[in-house]
């Protein structure tokens, strides 16, 4: 326990799985949390003493199990083992910790998703900018980036780090501008230094100076990186060779989607549980490098046009030349996570198993390169040609590991025959031990001609050759009496004692000869790092647009036609999302869609409720965003200017833990619209100022429209929905506002939904039919078609004298049910005692009649 809690002193903060013989244990508060979190049983050391202690544990093969959930649950873990054989020593058995698990940092497959990246972030504030780092250590990816709050708080709700770092004592600062979902953890102030920080780093890389970077000129980009690589060391991550690049994140060269517009579009999470995104429907890749490539596409769009006109050229050949496809895709399933496996060699974490799939993952790069280098296409060769078959290291892993090698050294074979003759000959007496004796025991029985001779083992004496008394004096001079019984003797000879201690050390010595050409072969492959990493980025992209094809095809997307104008013309699109949730046989009705900065640019598009506005706002931004991505998109056509910002403000949500209400909520989002306009921007509303009250919102709503319209910087594209019918006014004043209405169709006193854009604006809202439809009761119903009529005959103006004229109305009708009447109170006591089951046509005609008289009417 001295021990124990000297090492637990050093890790206050974290949850100490201490190593004693089999198990780990855990000790005092963090047996009563781990007890809570694991389901496992509490019990107490020392009961009723004063070194009293709670204490629980589990068995250390079951490491894998359980250190996932609790990491999951937030919980710094570290790993504190045996760091010498009990058997060697005679005193107390010396331990450290070996590993800090937190929540961004772990190597553990079972802890890490393989479709997302397991970002570590660093965040460095200074005046109104800040500077932010991510990293996985799980991949070698590093990411840095520095800009206003605005800017690092979107980047840090595209990556959803794991857990963020920042400084002591800026708990504020950060509270005030990020979200509080992340699990986060502070570090001291002088690892936020820029001298400590620039030192840190090029020392880790080797090098002079940062400019080979690009980041010499970023600052807090610098101390941010710097503090999550101390971090790392300090969680005795030491071994870091797979962390060779650091590369900046440059605001100009993605679209901008703030952190409203990653939740409003569902891009890859939905505050709906159970509901489907966007990732969903377009993630058809086929590794977990290529999986974690399409979520960082999906929320960084880019917005130069040759990049994005690459892409689509890749994904037009993989839908032109299916043999191409198909051999691409054969061999993107053999490659497995490529990023991950390569990682463990640098920190010396792989195992046999994971090397025979690195070897697949190489023999899969070259029908790969090959395919593309004979590609009719621009691009694909260049790609292919970057390719590196490391045919050293896979013909090395190919001679030296078996194909089905053991999981571990000392759980069975692993190295293959050839490269050892000491080993192959300690596995051949292991392998014939029984037939070596048989055969030893034959010659001896030729050669003394005695036929009872028996070859045994026992643990005190070890091999020895057992011969009846009736024949010792047949016992040649060479053997070795060792042990006399009642009817017979026991000898050894020389080659049992050498065979014996060969047998006897053969399984000690085979788990050190494969441990040490095994790390011989992990060493080597450290030279291979930086061309597999290179390899698994092609390999993910070649993925992500293989996915993109498939998609295609699947749901019948369109090549977009993207170019440098300020026009959004869509014919018949479609909600990528919705259209794949319909039931079968059902189609998603599709629409034409036209922006410009010229004479279109602010459509305002009325319909009723549940007609498909918001449906349709959505699935312009996401057809745009796809496009820039580089895939097709679920589009009769589309020629898109390119779009450099997308803002979003849909739908209402309170913040109440922050204390802000729904309306603030909304003209917060919407400020950080108005505030951040460019000309190629496309700006998505729906439902704007419904938060307060009526003339209120129709007033927010209308200077918004105006202001948009008359900007003197930027004519940004926008569409725009909403209730407020009074503001289709607005296109008779303003030029570049066009009035667009759902259309639906009335029968009868039902309405049908056409879910059809058509140019012109809707005068009625039919929210009543609506609310029938979501099942309503029929009284409050009846009741809203009459409020409804009485509003719409009056038209005075005036909705206040409206209101109390219906509040009057409402008065007397209400009136009735006053039961404090006393005829009323026998009307009620006639009609509770009446038995409708028995009750005859005749008879309820009667009782009626009665009911009428009480009332007064003949």
């Amino acid at each position: 326990m001295k021990q124990y809690n000297q090492i637990k002193a050093k890790y206050p903060d974290a949850m100490l799985l201490f190593r004693v013989g089999d198990f780990y244990e855990t000790f005092g508060q963090d047996a009563v949390k781990a007890s809570n979190v694991l389901n496992i049983i509490l019990t107490k050391r020392g009961k009723d003493s004063p070194s009293e202690i709670e204490l629980a544990g589990f068995p250390h093969h079951s490491l894998d199990t359980y250190l996932p959930k609790l990491v999951r649950a937030g919980i710094r873990v570290a790993i504190c083992d045996q760091l010498e054989d009990p058997k060697m020593t005679k005193t107390i058995v010396k331990r450290g910790v070996t590993e800090l698990v937190t929540p961004g940092l772990s190597y553990n497959d079972k802890v890490l998703n393989g479709n997302e990246n397991n970002f570590l972030a660093a965040v460095h504030f200074d005046g109104n900018r800040a500077g932010v780092a991510f990293i996985d250590i799980s991949t070698g990816e590093f990411l840095v980036a520095e800009g206003g709050f605005e800017y690092i708080d979107k980047l840090i709700q595209s990556f959803a780090p794991k857990e963020i770092l920042y400084q002591k004592g800026k708990q504020k600062i950060y509270h005030e501008h990020f979200s509080d979902k992340f699990y986060t953890y502070n570090l001291e102030d002088w690892v936020f230094t820029l001298d400590f920080a620039q030192e840190n780093l090029e020392k880790h890389f080797e090098v002079k100076s940062l400019k080979g970077f690009g980041i010499d000129t970023l600052p807090l980009a610098i101390i941010s990186a710097s503090a999550a690589l101390h971090y790392i060391a300090q969680t005795q991550h030491d071994k870091l060779g797979h962390i060779k690049q650091l590369s900046r994140l440059e605001e100009d060269r993605y679209v901008w989607l703030d952190r409203f517009t990653i939740r409003n579009l569902e891009l890859l999470y939905s505050q709906n549980e159970g509901a489907t995104t966007l990732i969903d429907i377009i993630d058809k890749t086929l590794t977990p490098p290529g999986s974690r490539m399409m979520r960082r596409w999906m929320v960084l769009p880019l917005k130069d046009l040759a990049p994005i006109q690459e892409r689509h050229h890749i994904v037009k050949h993989y839908l032109e030349h299916n043999d191409f496809k198909s051999t691409i895709e054969t061999q993107l399933k053999e490659v497995g996570d490529l990023e991950r496996i390569i990682a463990k060699v640098a920190t010396t974490r792989i195992n046999p198993k994971e090397i025979i799939q690195l070897k697949r993952a190489l023999v899969a790069i070259d029908p790969i390169k090959t395919a593309c280098a004979e590609a009719k296409s621009k691009v694909l060769p260049l790609l292919g040609d970057q390719l590196n078959l490391c045919v050293a290291l896979r013909s090395r892993i190919e001679n030296e590991i078996l194909d089905e090698p053991a999981i571990s050294v000392g759980k069975g074979p692993i190295i293959a025959e050839g490269i050892s003759p000491e080993l192959d000959d300690l596995r051949e007496i292991l392998a014939n031990g029984k037939q070596y004796l048989e055969d030893m025991r034959l010659r001896e029985v030729e050669r003394t001609g005695i036929s009872s001779i028996k070859i045994a083992f026992n643990n005190v004496f070890g091999y020895y050759i057992e011969v009846r008394n009736s024949h010792k004096d047949k016992v040649p001079e060479d053997w070795i009496r060792k042990q006399t019984l009642v009817n017979a003797e026991r000898y050894i000879t020389e080659e049992l004692k050498e065979y014996e201690s060969k047998i006897l050390g053969a399984e000690e010595k085979i788990h050190v000869l494969e441990s040490n050409l095994l790390a011989d072969l992990v060493y080597s492959m450290a030279d291979f790092i930086t061309p597999i990493q290179h390899n698994a980025v092609i390999l993910a992209k070649l993925d992500c647009l293989h996915a993109f094809a498939e998609v295609a095809t699947k749901n019948n997307y369109s090549a977009p036609e993207i170019n440098d104008s300020l026009i959004i013309d869509i014919k018949e699109g479609r909600h990528p999302v919705i259209e794949n949730q319909l039931p079968i046989g059902e189609p998603f009705i599709a629409n034409d869609v036209m922006l410009d900065n010229d004479s279109q640019q602010i459509i305002m598009i009325t319909g009723p409720n549940m007609s498909g506005k918001s449906a349709l706002l959505r699935q312009t931004a996401l057809i745009c965003l796809m496009a820039q991505i580089g895939s097709y998109v679920p589009a009769k056509s589309a020629k898109l200017g390119l779009i450099d910002k997308i803002f979003t403000r849909v739908g209402a949500s309170d913040n109440i833990s922050s204390g802000e209400s729904t309306f603030m909520v909304e003209m917060n989002e919407t400020a950080s619209i108005l505030n951040n306009l460019s000309e190629r921007s496309l700006i998505i509303l729906d439902e704007i100022g419904r938060g307060t009250s009526t003339y209120d919102g129709i007033s927010i709503a209308w200077s918004i429209t105006e202001y948009l319209h008359e900007n003197k910087i930027a004519r940004p594209k926008t569409l725009f929905a909403t209730h407020y019918h009074e503001l289709n006014e607005m296109s008779g004043t303003f030029n570049r506002i066009k009035n667009h209405n759902v259309s639906i169709k009335e029968v009868g006193n039902k309405i049908i939904f056409m879910r059809k854009l058509v140019p012109g604006g809707s005068a009625h809202s039919f929210g009543i039919h609506v609310a029938k439809m979501a099942g309503m009761p029929a009284q409050v119903l009846k009741r809203a078609d009459q409020i409804l009529l009485q509003l719409e005959k009056s038209h005075s103006g005036d909705l206040k004298e409206e209101v109390k004229a219906i509040a009057a109305d409402a008065n007397m009708q209400l009136s009735f049910f006053q039961l404090d009447d006393p005829v009323l109170m026998q009307i009620k006591e006639e009609i509770e005692n009446i038995d409708i089951n028995t009750l005859t046509p005749v008879e309820a005609l009667m009782k009626l009649n009665e009911i009428k008289k009480y009332m007064g009417v003949k």
